[in-house]
């Protein structure tokens, strides 16, 4: 899965003045409650490590800069300098505040560059449409967007990022009526967007508004103690700063959270057409320690195991002796290799070891990146592979780079007698265009044998297994998913894995994406529609900004 990666988290607090000094503090000023948010993007580094940052609000700030924002590129701990106890200080010193709000990010384009780093600012000597918001998604309509803002005389983009384009939509809205109710402007900017997201948003006027998408696709979590709220894109972040984990909870789809006045509001302000949270977040994205929409992710995780000895019980691929043993590809797979390993009476070991400080992999986008870096990643352990019928665990494959170079591996370092891969996951044949890494129906392995609706039957997977130079292959069927999740497959988005897309503009971008690879393959010219893949240089924000 270092093929696969997010697009970005979010995190906010506020400590209101009207009921005393939050325990949770641990003896931080309530002015300086700013100070939690590198802790709270610390705990979600998983969902990006490209960039970080947070903007404050001090309405008693000595430099007038009631509403400032810090970021840079950079994991969180170089961002704000942790190692280094002086400058940390000096930092969360500048940007103290009652109330902040922060960004982990991972991006497609403008990697190297700290323009693209979030949260974005919008100044204005107009307290309310001075504003700064960090949103996490995509916005799957993005390019008539940019388009119609385009298509308007004295209209300019800075960036190729649907989170710029966000911002216009909020800023031209409170510039029409700068006193309009925050929830009203977060219901009339939604009415316009098509994708998913949630994003927090702080203005210089002290109010902070959390919201989350219609169909729930991104996740966002919340709580409330006395006078302390905070929000974040997971709730580990919540848990790790001392909340109760029954005051934990997921803010329900086409809801907003609304600060102002010393009060907290949790109001609808999208009408429910039905839910559609992404699978991926419990089987690779969220951190396994998190609690979403009530369903723990390594519950889930271990259920998907389960559901792999089901399947290896049902119709054994390979014998199942004290020959054989259970390996993760570390780390996130562990949960289902353990419960796979345990279900089937079988011994589970790392036979794997993580390189953990092999940088960055997600921000190489070549096909020679890519291999040196899987190639890089994990050291195979000869003392536990050697002579072994290996049933090697991973999340899923995605472009087939690392689980390629992987077996490999095994099989020469490692001593492997035999290796039989199994996907906590059904094949992915669709892009997202919901603000996942994988954009286009090319990228994708398991689309050079599915298409849309098509069964992965056990002779398409031996020819796959073949290809991966493995001796078997075996994915999750598709209702093993919701059956793990305990969600329904009406309350999921499967996009990638089904071709079917529960926004309107998710459906078009891949009818699009389909007729353009219909036409590689042809020899002839992609299709130059605005909002194709192709253009969809343009769409990076999409992919870029979370």
């Amino acid at each position: 899965m270092s093929e696969l990666h997010h697009e970005c988290g979010v995190a906010a607090i506020y400590h209101l003045s009207n009921g005393g000094v939050s325990p949770l503090l641990a003896g931080i000023p309530p002015e300086e409650a700013s100070r939690l948010i590198p802790r709270m993007l610390q705990d979600m580094q998983n969902r990006g490590q490209l960039s970080a940052g947070m903007s404050t609000w001090n309405a008693d700030a000595e430099n007038r800069q009631v509403l400032d924002t810090y970021r840079d590129l950079g994991s969180v701990q170089e961002v704000f300098r942790l190692s280094h106890a002086g400058k940390s200080a000096s930092l969360m010193e500048q940007y103290r505040g009652p109330a902040a709000i922060g960004h982990v990010r991972y991006a497609t384009c403008g990697r190297n560059d700290k323009s693209y780093a979030q949260p974005f600012e919008n100044r204005h000597f107009h307290l309310r449409q001075w504003f700064s918001f960090a949103f996490n998604g995509q916005l799957a309509n993005y390019p008539e967007l940019a388009a119609k803002l385009l298509s308007e005389p004295d209209h300019h983009l800075v960036r190729q990022t649907d989170t710029e384009v966000l911002m216009h939509q909020f800023g031209r809205a409170l510039q029409a009526n700068p006193s309009v109710p925050l929830l009203d402007l977060m219901r009339d900017v939604a009415n316009r967007l098509d994708g998913a997201w949630s994003l927090a948003l702080l203005n210089a006027a002290g109010e902070m508004l959390i919201a989350r998408d219609p169909l729930g696709i991104k996740p966002l979590c919340y709580a409330v103690e006395g006078p302390l709220f905070a929000a974040a894109s997971e709730s580990v972040a919540l848990v790790n700063l001392g909340f109760d984990h029954k005051n934990v909870h997921s803010l329900p789809p086409g809801h907003a959270i609304v600060i102002s006045d010393g009060t907290i509001r949790v109001s609808q302000f999208a009408a429910q057409t039905g839910k559609a949270h992404c699978f991926f977040e419990w089987i690779y994205f969220a951190n396994v320690a998190s609690t979403l929409d009530d369903r723990s992710v390594y519950l889930v995780r271990n259920a998907l195991g389960a559901e792999l000895a089901r399947l290896e019980r049902e119709e054994p691929l390979c014998p199942l002796d004290e020959d054989t043993i259970v390996v993760a590809v570390p780390d996130t797979s562990k949960a289902s290799a353990d419960a796979m390993a345990f279900h089937l009476g079988l011994r589970s070991f790392e036979g794997l070891i993580r390189n953990r400080y092999s940088g960055r992999t997600f921000i190489e986008h070549s096909q020679a990146a890519r291999v040196e870096k899987a190639r890089i990643k994990y050291t195979p352990l000869r003392e536990i592979l050697e002579g072994k019928r290996v049933l090697l665990v991973e999340d899923s494959i995605v472009r087939s780079t690392t689980m390629k170079s992987l077996l490999e591996r095994i099989r020469r370092e490692g001593g492997a007698r035999e290796i039989h891969v199994r996907v906590a996951c059904p094949p992915i044949i669709a892009p997202c265009f919901y603000g996942i890494d994988m954009s286009s129906v090319s990228q994708l392995y398991a689309a050079r044998y599915l298409s849309s609706g098509e069964e992965a039957t056990l002779e398409v997977q031996q020819q796959m297994a073949r290809e991966l130079k493995a001796d078997t292959l075996r994915y999750l069927p598709i209702e093993s998913i919701a059956r793990a999740i305990g969600l329904g497959n009406n309350a999921l988005c499967q996009a990638c894995l089904t071709g079917r897309y529960p926004t309107p503009a998710g459906q078009k971008l891949y009818q699009l994406d389909l007729a353009d690879n219909l036409a590689r393959a042809n020899g002839s010219s992609p299709s130059t529609h605005p909002a194709d893949s192709r253009a969809y240089e343009l769409r990076p924000a999409a992919v870029t900004t979370p």
